[in-house]
């Protein structure tokens, strides 16, 4: 799922709260103005709700605390690899396309498609409209759903989204790979030739589409994403982390070797991610694991995502490692306090393994003179 940044200065500008009526007669004016038929936003939105389940998600969004090797082992499992490869075959011509016109494998585009809606089997039952108007018209995010409401009645108004009954994500994604209104306006391809980009049904417009949106953050054409690697003990581990870069010539002289394959030209650059420490799975991620971020946040999502992107293009199944126990939810908030109250700039303490405390850990970690792979552990905690 696409992520969505907050600007609150940008929320006091956009209208939003209030009569609903009335918020809906001035996105009704707006659209209007923005080239929505008159009578098509008049019968579009004369049926729209307030959800009050959206908003319900919105204020209690799930927490991602598992772990890369838990998450990623229920997320690329036996059964969804097989079901990614007999897609990848069925629509070889789609992807070849895909790949040919915007310069996305077809594994990168698989991998999203399967966890993201499971292959479309799973794409959300909320009513999308009233998500989007519901999200719109609450004052915490407005500027962001507004727009997307408007987007929605533009494709309304071409034939590509019911109202009253096209459902998705509760905020409003749509699809089989979970997109929002103004990015499939901006981004979609009818990839069936019926004149119509539909992300629920059509396949061939899902792939096109998604491929065109990723490469529209950034994809570099022929480069590779995440390569996992076999490290050797005496790495220097504070070298590791996303936010640390050395071409990949650099990686190879410090010991780094590829596992179950090469590693690409010397001068590309990498850097060494741990998701679980030293003792755990190591992988170089390369600029194009920067648009994983690009889709969603989450570091454990993302590297799972660009992992299951790997197997689909024919890499091993990953190393049998043994990671140090890491902290429970009480001693990672516990962890962040601590960390916080000594200067260190950790965010929200909300017990996330986020990339501020990844950060603090590692610094930390070489103040004590331990290995600073940037994975809290127990025993960490207690020497702080």
């Amino acid at each position: 799922m696409t992520g969505l940044a907050a600007t609150p200065a940008l929320a006091a500008q956009t209208q939003c709260g209030g009569d609903f009526k009335a918020f809906l007669a001035g996105v009704e004016q707006e659209a209007v103005a923005s080239g929505v038929p008159q009578g098509i936003a008049e019968r579009a939105l004369a049926n729209a709700r307030i959800d009050k389940k959206v908003l319900s998600r919105d204020r209690g969004q799930a927490v991602f605390k598992q772990t890369f090797i838990e998450f990623s082992a229920r997320s690329v499992s036996s059964a969804r690899l097989q079901h990614g490869a007999n897609n990848m075959k069925k629509y070889a011509q789609v992807f070849a396309r895909a790949e040919a016109e915007y310069g996305v494998p077809a594994a990168v585009i698989t991998a999203f498609w399967g966890l993201e809606t499971d292959f479309g089997a799973v794409q959300g039952d909320f009513n999308t409209f009233n998500a989007l108007a519901t999200m719109a018209h609450d004052c915490r995010r407005p500027h962001l759903f507004r727009p997307q409401l408007i987007a929605a009645l533009h494709m309304v108004a071409h034939g590509d989204l019911d109202p009253a009954t096209t459902t998705g994500a509760w905020a409003g994604e749509i699809g089989q790979v979970q997109m929002l209104p103004e990015d499939i306006i901006r981004y979609g391809v009818d990839g069936d030739g019926d004149n119509h980009v539909n992300l629920k049904t059509s396949a061939p417009d899902a792939i096109l589409t998604a491929a065109h949106f990723i490469q529209s953050l950034g994809w570099q054409r022929g480069q590779p994403w995440l390569i996992e690697v076999e490290t050797p003990a005496n790495l220097p581990w504070e070298e590791s982390s996303l936010d640390k870069t050395k071409p990949v010539s650099e990686w190879a002289g410090l010991g780094i070797r590829a596992r179950g394959g090469t590693l690409p030209a010397g001068a590309l650059p990498a850097s060494l991610i741990l998701p679980q420490g030293r003792k755990g799975p190591a992988f170089l991620a390369f600029p194009n694991f920067g648009i994983y971020l690009k889709w969603n946040q989450s570091f454990i999502y993302t590297t799972s995502a660009a992992y299951f992107a790997t197997r689909l293009a024919g890499a091993p199944v990953l190393a049998k490692t043994s990671p140090e126990p890491g902290l429970d939810d009480a001693g990672m908030r516990a962890l962040q306090t601590k960390l916080q109250a000594r200067g260190h700039d950790v965010g929200k303490i909300d017990g996330i393994l986020g990339s501020g405390t990844r950060r603090a850990v590692q610094t930390e970690q070489q103040r004590l003179g331990i290995p600073a792979d940037g994975w809290p552990t127990p025993a960490l905690l207690q020497s702080l």
